[in-house]
Formats: structure tokens, C-alpha cells, sequence
């Protein structure tokens, strides 16, 4: 009975921490994010990855409606993004001016 009662947890673990995981992973190299557009539901969770090995990015989002700051983004980081909220939200690069991902949360 204990047997089946751990196995019931780590899965029921499993699943949570699979809801916890960025679906969506966002490459920042080159002076850009690849891929440069991408459609996600509200609630849905991107994940940037600096992909540059010697590049620092700094990830934004400036709206009316949600709003995101990094900070410095070293090599190798990731940081995750979470959109609350339904609209078309540019995500900039404050270090690279012409860095822009489209994000479009339905």
C-alpha cells in the first residue's frame, strides 16, 4: 500500500511541476531573439535564454496592460515571463535596440 501511495505522489508531483515549466523557449543570439514571434494563451509562460556567450541582454515589456523588467541577462540565463493578461506585447532588448519579439497572448 505504501508502494502505491508514493507512486501516486510522484506523480501527482510530476504534473505540478510540469504546469510550473515554461512552455515556450525564446533564443536571444546574434542581437536577436529566435524565434521573433510567437502566439501563447493568457497565463502562458516563455522562457528567454541567453544563448550568447558574451553578451549581456536586458528583456522589457512596456504597456498599458502588463509590464516586465529582467534586468541584465548574463550568458547562459534564463528567465522565464508569465502574461496575465490577452494582447500583442513587443519584448525588447534595452542593451540592443533592434532586438523585438512579438508576443501575441489570446
Amino acid at each position: 500500500m505504501a508502494v502505491v501511495a508514493v507512486a501516486a505522489a510522484s506523480i501527482a508531483l510530476g504534473t505540478l511541476v510540469g504546469l510550473a515549466l515554461p512552455q515556450y523557449s525564446i533564443s536571444q543570439k546574434g542581437r536577436e531573439f529566435h524565434p521573433g514571434e510567437v502566439s501563447i494563451k493568457r497565463g502562458e509562460t516563455i522562457q528567454i535564454v541567453n544563448d550568447d556567450g558574451d553578451l549581456l541582454h536586458h528583456a522589457y515589456v512596456d504597456s498599458d496592460k502588463f509590464s516586465f523588467d529582467s534586468g541584465d541577462q548574463k550568458p547562459g540565463s534564463k528567465t522565464d515571463i508569465t502574461f496575465p493578461v490577452a494582447g500583442d506585447f513587443d519584448v525588447l532588448c534595452a542593451i540592443h535596440p533592434k532586438m523585438e519579439l512579438m508576443v501575441h497572448v489570446r
